[in-house]
């Protein structure tokens, strides 16, 4: 079990190492606005649908 644990530790680390140096602040900022317009637009047709399914009272 230690073996998969440092065998895991090593494919984590082999890989952060390979892809943070590639990271530049601009794909940061794009994701974070992408995430904010996709939780806003996730939240609106939620909001929409439920408006649309409920019973009229």
């Amino acid at each position: 079990m230690d073996n998969s644990l440092t065998l895991r530790a090593g494919t984590f680390g082999g890989f952060a190492l390979s892809v943070i140096p590639n990271l530049t602040s601009a794909d940061v900022v794009k994701t974070i606005v992408l995430a904010f317009i996709g939780a806003v637009v996730s939240f609106g047709v939620t909001l929409l649908l439920k408006q649309l399914t409920s019973k009229k009272k």
